[in-house]
Parts: structure tokens; C-alpha cells; sequence
């Protein structure tokens, strides 16, 4: 039988009841049960350690090159911290986050999936065009994410590896020690990978 014939002839009768074990934020270990439309809740004895929602707005701001800024979206959303960076352009690659102030400053976005199968250096072209225009009028540009973990640090570790012929994990480095949340996700690092070898053909051709 094919796979649609499959769900077309599943019944609901041989779905199987089972628990799930969630733990609360203060730490409260409880079951979770549904039979027959009805919800049921029991605590398990003991606790485990809870968790704590990160509300804290990240106020960062790393000046990486001259001109060259990385972020959180929350220092996009704070006027008076981007007018003290003197910043003039905003790159934006996250996800569902508008451009706050557009008649004050020169904004790009570009959205990009903060997932391992992203393909970030497909982005690299136009981000990098971008960068190169606003810092070759003497402007500076901020580059922000979401959390500015993972894509604007991919971007801006790109960009510094395209412009010095550094590798990646140097620049990885450096920024980490700028702003320890830095972390591309295991795609992003494979794929400047990739990219640090490319650059290395590109200047070995260049060299012949």
C-alpha cells in the first residue's frame, strides 16, 4: 500500500496513549497525559533544576574593523546607542525584525534562516556589497541578527576572511573574544569552511 493510502485508511483507534514528562520554569518535574479528550497533569516527586526566560536586552556593540559594527536586534530598536556608534547603515539579516528608523538611517535586509542546511555564503555577495559601499564613504554600518550568535557574526566573519585572506578560525576567535555569544551554527562554520578553501584557490590563481 502507498504512503497516502496508508493515512487514508489510519484510524484514530490505534493511536496509543502515552506521557510526557515537561518541567516547569521554577523547576517542578509534572506528567502530562490525554485520554479520550481529557488532559490530566501529576507531579512527579523530586525537583529539578528550572530555567530562566533570557529578557534582558543585549545592548553590545562590537566594533570589529573600523567602520564595522555587530549586534543584537536590540541595540537596532535604540536610537540614542546607534547615534553614539555614529552608525549611518544597518544590515539587517534577521527574521521577522523591521527596520525601525528608516528616515535616519540606509538599511538592507536580508532574511536568512538561522538553520545548519542555510547555505550562508549564498548571502555573502550582496551583504558584502552593502558593507563595501557603506564603509568606502567613510560611513559605518552595523550588522545585526536576532540574538547576533549566529548569522551577522557568519556574515561579518565572511566578509573579514573575503577582505584580509584571513582564515576562519582566527577571525572566529577574535570575534569570540569581542563578544563571547558568538556562534555560528555547525552549518555556518562548515560552509565558511568551504569558503576559506575557495579563498585560498582564488589567491593561489591570482598568484600563477
Amino acid at each position: 500500500m502507498s504512503f497516502l493510502g496508508d493515512i487514508a485508511s489510519f484510524s484514530r483507534t490505534s493511536l496509543k496513549t502515552v506521557e510526557t514528562q515537561v518541567t516547569t520554569p521554577a523547576g517542578q518535574v509534572l506528567v502530562e497525559t490525554r485520554v479520550d479528550g481529557s488532559f490530566t497533569q501529576r507531579p512527579v516527586e523530586g525537583k529539578s533544576l528550572g530555567f530562566v526566560g533570557d529578557v534582558k536586552p543585549d545592548f553590545q556593540v562590537v566594533e570589529v574593523r573600523p567602520g564595522l559594527l555587530l549586534s543584537s536586534q536590540d541595540v537596532a530598536t535604540n536610537l540614542d546607542l546607534l547615534n553614539q556608534h555614529c552608525v549611518t547603515h544597518i544590515l539587517n539579516v534577521a527574521t521577522g525584525i523591521s527596520n525601525v528608523f528608516p528616515d535616519t538611517f540606509v538599511y538592507k535586509t536580508v532574511e536568512i534562516l538561522d538553520l545548519p542546511e542555510t547555505e550562508i555564503t549564498g548571502y555573502f555577495e550582496e551583504c558584502f556589497q552593502f558593507l563595501d559601499v557603506a564603509r568606502d564613504i567613510k560611513g559605518t554600518v552595523l550588522v545585526h541578527c536576532n540574538a547576533g550568535v549566529s548569522r551577522a557574526p557568519s556574515i561579518v566573519i565572511g566578509y573579514i576572511m573575503s577582505k584580509e585572506g584571513a582564515c576562519f578560525e582566527a577571525v572566529y576567535q577574535e570575534l569570540r573574544g569581542l563578544r563571547p555569544a558568538v556562534g555560528p551554527n555547525d552549518g555556518f562554520r562548515r560552509s565558511l569552511l568551504k569558503y576559506e578553501a575557495t579563498l585560498k584557490n582564488r589567491d593561489n590563481d591570482r598568484e600563477v
